[in-house]
């Protein structure tokens, strides 16, 4: 039976990790800030990066599936046995290394050093690591971007976006990001490789944001309105302690591309994501 060691096994992309793991036969050591039951097969472990944990001394797989540079830390630390190692990053270290916002750049450096320290770690001993960047993530209901869009609409009736949002987006689903993680474990291909993790389809940020209206019940209606007016309206929001999380660089993002190359993913572990189809379930809402 192999084992793994799961860090964030609780998040939105841990739930289905771990409950393929557990289908595929795997003894799982999963890892969490909360208090979780164990049950047959799987070994809750209570703790977070920077306290001390009681970990087992080898498995045959190291999953992290929460912040990148907190793993990267970690695991340049610790000195759990593992032939294998997958990290999940964001895209984000491609696309805000140019922001005008300085939080974001410091994010996109952040994941790039991460990057940079797992594999360096791994290669030292004589492990193989395999870093994933999903895109735009939802289904897990716990996103800070399209389930935070949908909990807005569902109080209000409707969602207000600036004109010419038409930069193309691909959300991924968590269960397909989860699927990805067990796939690369016996791909030897992936071995010391990052990849791009996509959704299956690439859409409009307006028509994303209309589609997950839609999957509202009753659903939520899309307003459209000109850039200057919409800058009022999130100026005053903020004023009021809301939409703290909508930076002006975000803002300015709707309108850019932000499409990434699923071919070698596809190529080296099969990856083939489904297209964006939210549910309420998805999203959060019940």
């Amino acid at each position: 039976m192999r084992k793994a060691l799961v860090f964030g096994g609780s998040g939105q992309i841990g739930v289905p990790l771990l409950a393929r793991l557990l289908q595929a036969g795997w003894q799982v050591y999963a890892v969490s800030r909360s208090s979780h039951e164990s049950q047959p097969g799987l070994h809750w472990l209570s703790g977070e990066f920077g306290r001390a944990m009681v970990l087992p001394e080898r498995v045959d797989a190291i999953f992290s599936l929460g912040p990148l540079d907190r793993f990267a830390q970690w695991y340049a630390q610790e000195q759990v046995s593992s032939p294998r190692v997958v990290a999940f990053g964001s895209t984000s270290l491609e696309t805000k290394q140019a922001s005008a916002d300085d939080y974001e750049r410091d994010l996109a450096a952040r994941l790039k050093a991460a990057e940079a320290e797992v594999f360096r770690h791994a290669a030292a001993r004589g492990a193989h690591a395999t870093l994933l960047r999903p895109t735009l993530i939802y289904g897990g209901g716990h996103d800070k971007s399209l389930t935070r869009i949908a909990a807005v609409a569902k109080r209000t009736g409707f969602f207000v976006l600036p004109s010419g949002a038409t930069g193309l987006r691909q959300p991924v689903h968590v269960v397909d990001l989860a699927a990805a993680a067990l796939s690369v474990i016996d791909a030897p291909a992936t071995y010391g490789r990052h990849y791009a993790l996509p959704g299956g389809e690439a859409l409009a940020y307006r028509q994303m944001v209309k589609r997950t209206l839609a999957a509202l019940q009753p659903p939520a209606r899309l307003i459209e309105v000109p850039a200057p007016l919409f800058r009022a309206m999130l100026w005053a929001a903020r004023r009021s302690g809301r939409m703290q999380g909508l930076s002006d660089a975000a803002v300015n993002r709707m309108r850019e591309d932000m499409v990434f190359d699923a071919a070698p993913a596809a190529r080296d572990f099969g990856y083939a994501p489904r297209p964006f189809q939210p549910d309420p379930a998805a999203l959060g809402l019940r």
